[in-house]
């Protein structure tokens, strides 16, 4: 037991938080272990295993005794990037330290234990900055440096040391081949190393994008983790260079083109599958921002329960997309989930007797049984006239990737009216503006009512972690922000995530999606060829049914599949 573990017992024993037998029975304890494989706890940290006593708890007695605040880390939901920057996690780690804030020549610092400040005084030498600490209880921050810094990052981490020291300067990467497939060679150079272990670690913690951002004094790393950006550890500024021209030789784009943007693709194979990248380059202030859209063909969801459908909505999908003719548009911002649902669709009604053609930009994912077209600006080939070739394919089934201008959407209108489904996505925020859209960029309103099908408006929301969820009671605010009724109330299981490993602290694992379905029949064939209002439109679609994606994320939260504050803050624009 160290000095300062007998003077947190003391102290605790002195404010009547623990007694002298609670003590002795866990040095007994402690006395039997004898597991060699593995270091024995302290004495403190036996007695808050057991329960005898909370962390928390003591970190107050601590925090009171030296006159420091006391902070609750479980609270925070977006941490200080300045201040995490001055603290390598290398160091976090090593010191069991976590940096709050950066004001002024103060550093604010999480610690555990007041007594170390041998530690204090080393960080301030680092840092060159004035400590003020605060008190928090050791596991707090240890699961605060796993969910802010990233989860299994020591890899990473000792490469950066290993460049913080001078190593890797000189890589020539102009002279590493590579045709667009990458493979990590034990041999390979040290900036190689980095940049995939840069993707690797991205694709262990199931990012969707990285994203490589130079700033002015630094060189930002970001993943995109259930649609929320995290900051992992950036390598140093002098390194920029290097790694986006090796990022660039890998998407086989121009190294020596500084000044336009450019689009390529990475293959990176792993030991266990093949991943793709799509790599978009852009030039800014500071250099040129690189974001790799990560491409997991089998983390593609493509049963329709997996998206988000209950089995009414569910019924209602796969009666729409198994009708022989019309138009099914699926409509929501870029990165709602519009692309999956399409596959999910197309997966379902993929049978040897019909033939599917795609057109898209680009093809994303390859499906088995299914020609994909790809639009190609360059040469000409653009939605529409990769569209007129496709119908001459004889198709049952056609997608179009999005419809932009009149040229496609009058193809593809036409294309319905012949005797075929047609699949496509529009940029509205809800399902009956997809009319309004279509109707501004010239349809005839007659052409619309007579084609359309559905509208599905979509966005995701981030699934509760089902290894760390718990059932809790909301408060009458955060019920009545979804206008959820003591009725529901009473019947509900609300939910949340307290974080854990498995989610990286965040109380959320995985997306699902929240619909609004605009299924046209006689009635609303009828004002949309009168050209009536999207206002209107919708209240006619609300009395004959049809739920808003904040009713159908409030069905999510009543069942327990999401939270409150997520449901609320994914919809804020719906005014239902």
């Amino acid at each position: 037991m160290t000095s300062s573990d007998d003077f947190v017992l003391q102290l605790a024993v002195d404010k009547g938080v623990l007694t002298k037998s609670q003590i002795n029975a866990a040095s007994v304890q402690l006395a039997a272990h004898n597991n060699p494989n593995s270091a024995p706890p302290s004495l403190v940290e036996a007695l808050i295993a057991s329960r005898a006593v909370d962390a928390r708890q003591l970190s107050k007695l601590l925090a009171d005794e030296f006159g420091m605040p006391l902070v609750d880390l479980t609270a925070l939901r977006v941490p200080n990037v300045d201040a995490m920057a001055l603290i390598p996690r290398s160091l976090a780690t090593r010191y069991n330290v976590f940096p709050i804030a950066k004001e002024g020549g103060v550093l604010k610092l999480a610690i555990a234990d007041p007594l170390d400040v041998d530690s204090i005084d080393s960080l301030s030498h680092v840092v060159k900055l004035t400590i003020e600490p605060c008190v928090a209880p050791a596991g707090e921050i240890k699961h605060a440096i796993t969910r802010f810094y990233g989860k299994d990052a020591e890899g990473l981490d000792a490469m950066l040391d290993d460049f913080a020291v001078g190593g890797g300067e000189a890589v020539a990467v102009s002279t590493v081949a590579s045709a667009g497939m990458a493979t990590v060679e034990d041999g390979d150079a040290p900036i190689i190393k980095l940049v995939h272990q840069i993707i690797l670690e991205a694709i262990q913690r199931r990012a969707s994008d990285i994203h490589l951002e130079p700033l002015e004094k630094r060189f930002r790393v970001r993943y995109r983790i259930d649609g929320v950006l995290v900051e992992v550890e950036s390598p140093p500024k002098r390194l920029q260079m290097s790694m986006i021209s090796r990022l660039k030789i890998m998407a086989n784009i121009s190294i020596a083109e500084k000044r336009i943007p450019q689009d390529g693709r990475i293959q990176i194979n792993t030991s266990a599958k093949q991943i793709d990248l799509r790599v978009s380059s852009l030039p800014t202030a500071h250099g040129e921002s690189i974001v790799m859209r990560i491409l997991d063909k089998d983390g593609l969801q493509l049963g329709l329960p997996e998206l988000g459908f209950f089995s009414d909505d569910q019924a209602i999908v796969e009666r729409l997309i198994a009708m022989p003719d019309g138009i099914m548009l699926v409509t929501g911002p870029t990165g709602s989930g519009k692309t999956t649902t399409l596959y999910s669709c197309l997966h379902f009604i993929n049978k040897s007797d019909r033939k599917i053609i795609t057109v898209e930009d680009p093809v994303e994912y390859q499906l088995a049984g299914i020609n994909q077209v790809p639009v190609r600006h360059d040469v000409g080939m653009t939605f529409a006239s990769a569209l007129r070739a496709m119908l001459r394919q004889a198709p049952n089934i056609v997608m179009v990737g999005e419809i932009r201008d009149l040229e496609t959407a009058e193809i593809a209108i036409n294309a319905s009216l012949t005797g075929h489904m047609v699949f496509s996505t529009l940029h509205t925020n809800d399902a009956p503006g997809a009319i309004t859209r279509l109707i501004d960029i010239g349809v005839k309103p007659f052409l619309v009512s007579t084609s359309l099908r559905a509208a599905v408006a979509q966005r995701l929301v981030r699934k509760i972690c089902k290894q760390c969820k718990k059932s809790f009671t909301p408060d009458s605010n955060e019920l009545r922000s979804l206008n959820i009724t003591p009725q529901q109330a009473a019947t509900a299981t609300f939910m949340r995530g307290e974080g854990c490993p498995n989610c990286n602290g965040t109380g959320y694992r995985g997306r699902n999606g929240i619909f609004e379905m605009f299924v046209v029949n006689e009635e609303i064939q009828r004002m949309i060829y009168e050209n009536v209002g999207t206002a209107k439109l919708r209240d006619k679609a609300r009395s004959l049914g049809m739920r808003t994606m904040r009713e159908d994320g409030v069905r999510k939260v009543l069942a327990g599949q999401s939270t409150i504050d997520e449901v609320v803050s994914i919809t804020v624009g719906d005014a239902s």
